[in-house]
């Protein structure tokens, strides 16, 4: 409804602000003020029709197809019907939003961390709130007030405040509507996604194929130097994502989403829909992933039981040349002489150790000896005086 008067602006500019058709704001003008001339002057509403001047938004009031306007109703009114009025609009505007987002289901959104309610997060998404309940909350993911993030909108559920939008972190829609927006051939369907498998904040395996020939679908998901998947894991933080070609042939496809791991051998059992798997032992525990990640993951997205086993690779040794031959002759000769010379410089030094261990032991003695000399010549010298002395005496007394 096009209308040019003072009071359409007015009635347009409020439908705009509140995101709701004119024709809404009226209806709920003339219910409004049916409840105020009900609560004055008593009567069924149903019975009561209201008639409201395009131009200049006069009101008039019919009960049985007769004018039944009291005089000065519509100032009297205006009060009565003032919170009837904003509740019945604030109640459109809440619907036109959930209108809005119940397109949106299935799409991500932005939007920014605004309170916790228990284990449970309010997000703010702009024109309204949203809950991401606990269950929809990424492992080792920290939350912080006003954090901005990239949410998926899992649906509309009835709460305890009535409806309410719950968004979720965990759901796989968001690793592929992350792809959507960073790889423009996903959004212009050139590139398409066919599954994902994810653990969130753990891993996440991706399976694409190509529309277009010419188009290599894994590394229009990875981008020049891996810059597009990168900006993926840093949304998701730093969650690993393996992108994987998609194949009609289950062996192909299989061996491709047991990747990083290297396969040898796949037999795929249509009827039981298990795949035997074999890969080089050395490969086995990247092919089964921590605490059996890897081949989990594999399963889920591939839709089959895999049965993962070793198996060792035999080779025949290769003969020896001549040539090669006579280098280990002359190579063992050549230890046997360096082990030889070894030898001969260990008993020198040990020779050469005991000779100086004596020396000091020789020098002591002879220290000793000569120490013991002097005093035996001087005990002698001693002895002789003595011997002089008692000559002379022997003489005097005669």
């Amino acid at each position: 409804m096009a209308l040019r008067t003072e009071f359409a602006a007015a009635l347009n500019q409020a439908a705009a602000e509140r995101g709701v058709e004119p024709d809404d704001i009226l209806a709920i003008i003339k219910e409004a003020i049916k409840s105020a001339y009900k609560k004055d002057y008593g009567g069924e509403i149903e019975d009561i029709d209201v008639e409201i001047d395009q131009d200049s938004g006069a009101a008039k009031i019919f009960q049985d197809k007769k004018d039944v306007t009291p005089p000065g109703f519509g100032r009297i009114a205006a009060q009565t019907a003032k919170q009837v009025l904003l509740q019945r609009i604030r109640e459109a505007e809440k619907g036109a939003i959930f209108s809005e987002y119940e397109r949106k289901v299935g799409t991500i959104t932005n939007g920014m961390v605004q309170r916790l309610e228990g284990g449970n997060i309010v997000v703010d998404l702009g024109k309204t709130e949203a809950i991401m309940p606990a269950t929809e909350k990424m492992s080792g993911e920290d939350y912080r007030l006003n954090q901005r993030l990239k949410f998926y909108i899992v649906g509309i559920r009835e709460g305890h405040r009535g409806q309410e939008i719950v968004v979720s972190r965990t759901h796989k829609g968001l690793v592929e509507g992350l792809f959507k927006l960073e790889v423009p051939e996903i959004g212009s369907g050139i590139v398409e996604i066919k599954g994902i498998a994810r653990e969130p904040g753990s891993r996440s395996k991706v399976a694409v194929a190509s529309r277009q020939t010419g188009v290599d679908p894994v590394g229009s998901c990875v981008g020049q130097k891996g810059v597009r998947v990168q900006a993926v894991i840093a949304e998701l933080g730093n969650e690993k994502i393996d992108v994987i070609a998609y194949s009609d042939d289950p062996a192909k496809f299989i061996a491709a989403s047991l990747s990083p791991a290297k396969v040898d051998k796949v037999r795929a059992d249509e009827k039981d829909k298990t795949a035997f798997v074999e890969v080089p032992d050395d490969q086995l525990s990247l092919a089964i992933g921590k605490d059996g990640q890897n081949v989990r993951l594999a399963a889920k997205l591939t839709g089959w039981r895999i049965d993962i086993k070793g198996a060792e690779k035999t080779q025949k040794p290769r003969e020896t040349t001549k040539e090669e031959a006579k280098e280990k002759v002359v190579k063992k000769k050549e230890k046997k002489e360096t082990k030889a010379k070894d030898r001969k410089k260990s008993a020198t030094k040990t020779k050469k150790t005991k000779v100086k261990k004596d020396k000091p032991t020789q020098t002591k003695e002879k220290s000793v000896n000569e120490l013991a000399e002097p005093q035996n010549e001087e005990t002698r010298a001693d002895d002789s005086s003595n011997k002089t002395l008692s000559q002379e005496k022997s003489e005097v007394e005669d």
